[in-house]
């Protein structure tokens, strides 16, 4: 074998050991992508995103669609070098998702609380919004009880409970394990039960007794509203959450047709909080076909660098109304507030 072959095969030896590397080490990097964009008013894996019970939903069409970024785990050396060129994804350090002192279930789980926790705000903010009656409604219901989330407590062994703090006061006279009669509404229909109550933990610093259910102080309408898909992730589908349930559940539709795409966190007073991704979750947009865009005023500065050629309009929010009057005003042909 001469010399000029041996190094020719030594060259190629080393080019594919050189490949192999660059295809399978793996590198502590993520790629940020853009993720699925999921209409409110229709269904995830089969599945309702926005369940109404004990009230027939508007007849609605079109689309108030959620969206998120993807994460591409445990990146090749190629992958890496390719998201860095490139203008549709974002590499960084895995450490900025999956936190080194929990595993990845973990942090997927801490995800899907953060989901939960919006889910129950949209849920606070469209019932004060459509200026629902505030009553004590029923978050999370005592154990192997009658009562569902969504219910609104109105009396407990005949006290009236019509806030948190009248519920409070009626338990504090109240010591632990008694049965007591709770008066409550399910889906606008009075109901009674009895409960046993419990003892409050020693930290909670507080006297008498417990219900054993989680509750918030809220508009009830008459109806329970459900997420039996909760399994999205992260917190910034709150406002499009939110304006699902007005289109459902509201006087008439928010649309009739229209493709309104947008992100945002939510707070149960309506506010309308920056979230992460923003661009990953425009062109995931575009490339569906929304023609408006919500977009939290906080994040339009990042939502401007670099946008699709093809980008709809990026309506700037910050509270719930304005996210309803950028869509009206849309559907109207006329000018509202936009990222600039």
């Amino acid at each position: 074998m001469t010399r000029r072959v041996q190094t020719l095969l030594t060259g190629v030896a080393v080019l594919i050991v050189l490949v192999l590397a660059l295809a399978f080490i793996r590198l502590p990097y993520i790629a940020l992508v853009p993720g699925p964009t999921v209409n409110t008013l229709g269904k995830y894996n089969d599945t309702p995103i926005i369940e109404i019970e004990g009230k027939t939903p508007n007849k609605t069409s079109g689309n108030l669609n959620l969206t998120t970024i993807g994460i591409v785990d445990e990146i090749s050396i190629i992958q890496a070098i390719s998201g860095w060129f490139s203008g549709d994804s974002a590499i960084v350090p895995r450490e900025v998702y999956y936190p080194p002192t929990q595993t990845r279930e973990e942090t997927t789980e801490q995800n899907r609380q953060a989901f939960v926790q919006s889910e129950s705000a949209a849920i606070v903010a469209s019932m004060d919004y459509l200026g629902y009656p505030k009553m004590v409604v029923v978050v999370t219901p005592p154990e192997d009880s009658d009562i569902a989330a969504g219910d609104a407590l109105q009396a407990i062994d005949g006290t009236p409970v019509a806030t948190t703090d009248a519920l409070s006061g009626a338990l504090q006279k109240i010591e632990p394990g008694t049965t007591v009669t709770v008066d409550y509404l399910h889906n606008g229909a009075e109901q009674s039960t009895d409960i046993v109550t419990t003892e409050p933990p020693e930290d909670a610093g507080v006297d008498g007794s417990l219900l054993g259910a989680t509750v918030t102080e809220r508009g009830y309408g008459g109806f329970s509203v459900n997420f039996p898909e909760n399994d999205i992730g992260g917190p910034s589908a709150g406002l499009m959450l939110t304006l699902g349930i007005i289109d459902l559940v509201g006087d008439e539709p928010l649309i009739d047709g229209e493709f309104i795409a947008g992100t945002g966190e939510i707070s149960p007073d309506g506010k309308v909080g920056p979230i992460g991704g923003i661009r990953f979750k425009i062109i995931a947009a575009t490339e569906a076909g929304a023609e408006l865009f919500l977009t939290p005023a906080e994040n339009c500065a990042e939502a401007l660098d670099d946008p699709p050629d093809d980008a709809p309009p990026l309506a700037k929010v910050s509270t719930l109304q304005d996210a309803v009057d950028a869509i009206e005003a849309y559907r109207a042909g006329q000018d509202f507030p936009v990222c600039s």
